[in-house]
């Protein structure tokens, strides 16, 4: 299984009045952390949008575990956890730099056409994408 890893600082504008990273944010981060992993198995999803694509989240699932405040550096670790036909599910974790868990996540996807917003397989748009998910993935569903 393939874990990417993004680093992230924490800015003083993703905290709450409590200091304290608000948690919609989150989802912010797993974006990126998403994103980083696309990019380190040599793809983009600008380039999906490009060809007329776009992967909706149809699912997010976040367990927040210790506070994350301003000033701070994660890691936000992203595997795809499962890939089926129509569905992507990526897992992540966000790491203190001590290794401390702040939270665990959970992302489903599916690719869409941008013109019709139908569903479509990975392997139609992209057999070379959806072959390296088969092969990085926990789970192939």
């Amino acid at each position: 299984m393939f874990i990417s890893e993004k680093e992230i600082e924490v800015r003083y504008a993703e905290t709450d009045q409590m200091g304290v990273v608000y948690h919609a944010n989150y989802v912010i981060w797993l974006e990126l952390g998403r994103t980083q992993l696309i990019k380190d198995i040599g793809f983009t999803y600008a380039g999906m949008e490009a060809d007329g694509y776009i992967s909706p989240v149809t699912n997010v699932n976040i367990n927040y575990k210790t506070a994350v405040k301003y000033g701070e550096t994660v890691v936000v670790k992203t595997w795809v956890e499962a890939h089926g036909k129509l569905r992507t599910t990526y897992g992540y974790v966000v790491e203190h730099k001590d290794g401390t868990i702040a939270s665990t996540a959970t992302t489903e996807h599916v690719i869409v056409k941008k013109d019709n917003m139908r569903p479509i397989s990975l392997k139609k748009v992209n057999p070379e994408w959806d072959a390296k998910y088969i092969e990085i993935s926990k789970d192939v569903e």
